[in-house]
């Protein structure tokens, strides 16, 4: 029973891909380096710091990769049970994952910026925002919205070109539809990303408050779909 998909579905999962460049930010440039949503980046780092490259440490990368197993792992049962019991799975897990990052953002109060020595509370952190993330990418997976997975903008970039007239892969769905769903998914990751930055840079806002911020931006997203009529958002049936 699949999320029916309209301009509304869009418009939220655009939302959340701008949430992940903010957190992804957060996570790259105050609790590590790290990454929390794309874990090919934190096994790379992971990788590179177990070869030994300077300024690069384990510990965080291990946290973010333990944070989004059980995220996905609790994830992923819950929506199934929820979805068989009738409920509105998406609404209920973006819920649940506000709520993560919330808490999240309270545990993150007081570090500043990147640079200060990693301490266990910046890992705590890190594995709070990989289990939302991973509570994310399970819901986007379920989804399965093409061309908007929130969290990897490889093959949203690759189909966005493949489908344009640069290439025209007969293989990749176009239309027009699917052109915008692509480009504006790769262009808020980016717009994300730098709003993230640009806050956490020169100490305009805190890694804590850029975090409440998203916590905010999803848990807003969840509650909006009791707004909507139920034939446009609930599962079929």
């Amino acid at each position: 029973m699949p999320v029916k998909q309209g301009p509304f579905l869009t418009g939220a999962m655009v939302a959340l891909t701008l949430t992940t460049g903010m957190v992804e930010a957060v996570s790259f440039l105050v609790l590590g380096p790290v990454f929390t949503a794309v874990q090919t980046g934190t096994m790379l780092l992971l990788s590179f710091a177990l070869a030994g490259v300077a300024e690069l440490s384990t510990a965080p990368c291990l946290a973010s990769l333990a944070g989004f197993t059980v995220g996905a792992a609790l994830s992923a049962r819950f929506e199934s049970r929820s979805q068989v019991r009738g409920h509105r799975w998406f609404r209920e897990a973006l819920l649940a994952e506000g709520v993560v990052l919330a808490v999240a953002a309270a545990l993150a109060w007081g570090i500043e910026r990147n640079g200060e020595p990693l301490t266990g509370r910046h890992y705590m952190v890190t594995g709070l925002v990989a289990l939302a993330m991973g509570t994310r990418n399970v819901s986007a997976l379920r989804v399965g919205m093409p061309g908007m997975p929130t969290t990897v903008m490889t093959r949203a970039f690759t189909a966005l070109i493949g489908g344009s007239l640069l290439a025209v892969d007969a293989r990749i769905a176009t239309g027009a539809g699917n052109r915008v769903r692509r480009a504006a998914s790769v262009a808020a990751m980016f717009a994300g990303g730098l709003a993230g930055a640009w806050l956490l840079h020169d100490g305009r806002l805190s890694a804590a408050v850029v975090l409440l911020f998203t916590a905010v931006v999803v848990m807003a997203t969840a509650l909006s779909f009791a707004l909507v009529p139920r034939e446009r958002t609930s599962e079929a049936g």
